[in-house]
């Protein structure tokens, strides 16, 4: 029996990719939509993951409450798009609009050099 990972669906159509490129490492999935679900059923999983879709953070049903819920019982969680957007506000962050969307495209990115980035160059 692979991973069990409990997909939380924000009614955006990206979230089958994230479930087939999991079944390919071997991860059985199940996904739920974000507004039909409990925080509590994370409890019957080995992760989670939050998809994307549209809208805010607040929006998007259970999905920061999973996230918190998720924190609390120590469960690996993994945010994608509005998913990760949702993560932030989970620990106080605040998220705005952009002033132009640029979905899909790529963006030049400066940084510091620390965390997660360092030894990346700009």
């Amino acid at each position: 029996m692979g991973t069990r990972v409990l997909v939380i669906d924000n009614y955006d159509s990206f979230v089958f990719n994230l479930v087939q490129y999991l079944q390919q490492l071997g991860a059985e999935c199940t996904v739920v939509r974000s507004d039909e679900v409990s925080a509590n059923h994370a409890d019957q999983y080995d992760g989670v993951l939050i998809s994307p879709g549209p809208g805010t953070p607040q929006e998007a049903g259970i999905s920061v409450e999973m996230i918190k819920y998720a924190a609390e019982i120590k469960k690996p969680l993994l945010g994608v798009c509005l998913g990760h957007q949702g993560i932030g506000v989970a620990y106080g962050a605040t998220v705005n609009r952009a002033p132009e969307l640029l979905h899909g495209k790529t963006s030049v990115i400066t940084h510091n050099n620390s965390g997660v980035l360092k030894d990346i160059p700009n």
